[in-house]
Formats: structure tokens, C-alpha cells, sequence
């Protein structure tokens, strides 16, 4: 069966990426078509982008977190049940960890999806022909269907844009004028995502566009493709029963769609609100994802029920696994950037700070006894007086590279500021293994 898949990527990031992919995906819902995007690597924030382009969540492909059978399966999986497949790259084409390996390339070659090529042509004419030719013969096995330029400033500059292309051989399918009211800002930790809705009309404006501009009927025509069939079916893995609650709500809301089907298939999920919710539901293990409790401190700190309870479950001996935010949730206080100190649910004594914020950020592969599970680490925030709170395993970089990223370990807690991806439901079901297992033994462990 043919249908469209398509990876929109450029030659470096802030070329227009996300601004084409928001307006495509807008453009051809309008147009009634069904549509599901994706977002090569491990980004959150984009994903959510998608959602409210066309109402459908941007699922990540990621050839770091993710093993290549269980990538194919992903993309199969989601992209069988649509007309249309829309991945958005990330940053330049060839850009990887190391070299252009789990590059937006690479996935590229994966799939053996074709490449749609977005190019600010700002302040450049003709001199993108050099720039096109290096891209399209660097790899062959890359294949650019077509050219889309963004930023183009007349019907003249484009003329020259249309020659470049002709001239090194690659379609052009249409450009984007300069929407600066449409511009759609970086995406900085701190952007509440309650507040990408307010992105809408900037879409719809950036979509209108793309229909007057754009040859949509000749990219799609381009980009028609047999869907890769999956080599195995998704497993269902057999249901444990357990119930598993998850944190969800305006300060913590950073997972995949993976994860959370992951965690379905062990039992019955149940969604809480640590920001509203004054009761925890009875389960057998929280899950507490990233997101922004930086933003709602006072809410979260002035929930004392809430704070309470998940205290109280930890001191009882209850499963938690915490990422970024939800560690930050679980320490003895989070210090907002003026400076002032909310007291959270003082599971672990340490402190999160958002004084003095510094970038941390990369692909991280924790090393536990048994078996690895790799994330991504993204944060500003910086932990204060945790020298002394008991941790687990060794963090690895992408380049096998040790670093100093902490896995930190209270009784059945299990916490630290990489975002797991546990889309295999056997990884999820070894941590909790790992958790039953190390209970009350601190063999493994060091301080």
C-alpha cells in the first residue's frame, strides 16, 4: 500500500524546521486528510506543537533510546492508520551524536524515507545551488525529493532559488514569504505547555500561507511510499495487574506515548494531579515524568495533602520512578529564581535550585547491574546538598563517555534528571525487577 512519508530537514537548525512542519500538517488537515507527524530524536516540546497543528500528538523516533526493530515497529505502527506521515527533523541533516550517526539521516536510511529540504534563504540567491549539490551527493543513499525555501523575500528572489534548483537537479516545491508575526519561538524550558495553545492562530496564519506558496499536491505526489510492515507485531506483553499511577497535569506532562503504553500493558494506569488532586490513588507504583514544577511552585508547595501522601508512600515503601521535574517534586524544597524556597514532598534531602541555571543536556545510557535503559538529560535547574543521598549504577554519554549524572536511590524510590525511554515494555518491567530486588539490600549501591 503507497501512502505519503515524508522527513522535512534542513542544513542546520533554526533553517525553519518546525515553522514548514507546523503549516503542512495544518494545511493538509484543513484539506481533511488524516495525518500523523513525528519528531526524529528525543524533544518533547515539538511533539505538542504537532498536536495542535492536527490534533494528533507528535510521536518521537529516536535511534538512540530506541532499538532499530522497535523504530520500525513505531513508525509502522502509527504511520499504517493515516494518509499521511510528516517526521520533523532535527537540527542539521547529518548532525548526530557522533559524526552523522543517529542522525536525522540515519533515520532517513532507516525508513528509506525520502527528504523534503527546508532552506532559509534569507540573505542567499543563487549560492544555494552549492549548498543543494553537497547536500544531495554527500550520501546517496539520501534521497532529497524536493527543496522548500523559507524567508524568501519576492517573487524574484524566488526565481533565483527556482534556477539554483533546476540547475543541480532537485524539485522545488514552493517557499514560505517572511511571517514574522507567525514566528514560532524557541522552545526554552519554562514554556508552559498549557501555553502552546495559544499558537494556534499562528498555524492556521502559517498554513493559509503554505497553501498559496507551496505545491502541495507535487510534494505529496513525490513522497509516495510503500509502509515499511513491521517486523514483528507490537508485543503485547502479558498484563501483571499492576496499578500504576502517573503524575498529570500542567507541571509535569513530559513523557511518550510509548511509555505510558508501556506501563498500560503491566496493569491499570490511573492519572493524578500533584498541582490539584488531594488524594493519591491506591497503586503499586507512581511514575513521575519531567515538565515544568518550576512554574507552579506555590501551587505545588501549598498542596500539603498531596505532599503528604507521596511522602508517606515512599516511607512505606512504594515504587516511585521520578524523572527531572518529578525528582525535583520529590526533594526537601525547589528555589525558584528570585530565590525563594518552597518546600516539596522531602523524599530525598536534597534541594533543586533555578538560581544560577546552567545547561545540561545529552543522551545518557544508565548502567545497572543487570541491564542498561537509556534517556536524555535537558535542564536548567541545579541540585543543592545531595552529596549525601544514597545513588545506583553508573550514566554513560552517547560517545561512552562517564558522566556525572546521578541516579539517586531512597528505599523503593528511584529518581535523577535523565528522561527514561521504556517503550519496550521488559525494560520498565527489569527497573521494577531492579526495585523489588534491591529493597532492602544496599549491595550495588555507594554514597
Amino acid at each position: 500500500m503507497h501512502k505519503s512519508s515524508f522527513i522535512i530537514a534542513a542544513p542546520t537548525s533554526n533553517s525553519g524546521k518546525t515553522t514548514l512542519t507546523l503549516g503542512i500538517l495544518r494545511a493538509l488537515k484543513n484539506r481533511g486528510k488524516s495525518i500523523q507527524p513525528f519528531k526524529c530524536g528525543p524533544d518533547y516540546i515539538d511533539p505538542k506543537f504537532h498536536e495542535v497543528a492536527c490534533q494528533r500528538q507528535g510521536v518521537n523516533l529516536d535511534l538512540y533510546m530506541m532499538e532499530e526493530a522497535h523504530l520500525k515497529e513505531t513508525y509502522s505502527h502509527y504511520a499504517n492508520n493515516v494518509e499521511v506521515s510528516c517526521i520533523e527533523g532535527v537540527m542539521g541533516l547529518f548532525d548526530g551524536a557522533k559524526k552523522s550517526e543517529r542522525s536525522t539521516a540515519e533515520l532517513s536510511k532507516t525508513l528509506k524515507l525520502p527528504v523534503i529540504f527546508v532552506i532559509d534563504a534569507k540573505s542567499v540567491a543563487y549560492s544555494v545551488a552549492p549548498l543543494m549539490y553537497g547536500f544531495k551527493n554527500f550520501d546517496p543513499e539520501i534521497r532529497i525529493e524536493g527543496v522548500i525555501f523559507n524567508r524568501v523575500n519576492t517573487k524574484s528572489h524566488y526565481k533565483f532559488l527556482q534556477e539554483a534548483c533546476e540547475d543541480v537537479g532537485i524539485p522545488s516545491l514552493g517557499y514560505l514569504p517572511y511571517l514574522d508575526d507567525c514566528k514560532i519561538e524557541s522552545r526554552h524550558l519554562g514554556l508552559s505547555i498549557d501555553s502552546i495553545e495559544q499558537y494556534d492562530q499562528k498555524i492556521e496564519k502559517i498554513a493559509e500561507s503554505v497553501e498559496k506558496t507551496i505545491d502541495l499536491e507535487k510534494l505529496l505526489e513525490l513522497t509516495q511510499q510503500s509502509i515499511i510492515a513491521e517486523d514483528k507485531p507490537i508485543q503485547k506483553e502479558g498484563n501483571d495487574g499492576l496499578k500504576i499511577g502517573i503524575a498529570k497535569d500542567e507541571a509535569f506532562n513530559f513523557y511518550y506515548p510509548q511509555n505510558i503504553d508501556a506501563l498500560q500493558k503491566l496493569g491499570s494506569v490511573h492519572f493524578f494531579s500533584p498541582l490539584k488532586d488531594k488524594v493519591l490513588p491506591k497503586v503499586d507504583l507512581i511514575y513521575f515524568p519531567g515538565g515544568y514544577p518550576e512554574c507552579f511552585t506555590k501551587e505545588l508547595s501549598d498542596n500539603h495533602e498531596m505532599l503528604h501522601q507521596i511522602k508517606r508512600y515512599a516511607e512505606d515503601e512504594g515504587k516511585i520512578i521520578a524523572e527531572c521535574g518529578g525528582m525535583m517534586y520529590l526533594g526537601k524544597s525547589l528555589i525558584d529564581a528570585k530565590g525563594k524556597e518552597h518546600l516539596m514532598a522531602n523524599v530525598f534531602t536534597f534541594s533543586s535550585s533555578m538560581q544560577q541555571m546552567k545547561l545540561n543536556l545529552g543522551y545518557r545510557t544508565i548502567e545497572l547491574p543487570d541491564f542498561p535503559i537509556k534517556g536524555h538529560e535537558f535542564h536548567y535547574s541545579q541540585l543543592i546538598n545531595e552529596e549525601n543521598t544514597t545513588t545506583t549504577g553508573k550514566v554513560w554519554n552517547a560517545r561512552n563517555g562517564e558522566v556525572k549524572t546521578k541516579i539517586f536511590r531512597y528505599k523503593n524510590v528511584w529518581a535523577s534528571y535523565i528522561h527514561l525511554y521504556f517503550g519496550e515494555p521488559y525494560i520498565i518491567k527489569q527497573l521494577i525487577d531492579f526495585l523489588k530486588e534491591n529493597t532492602f539490600t544496599h549491595e550495588n549501591l555507594h554514597s
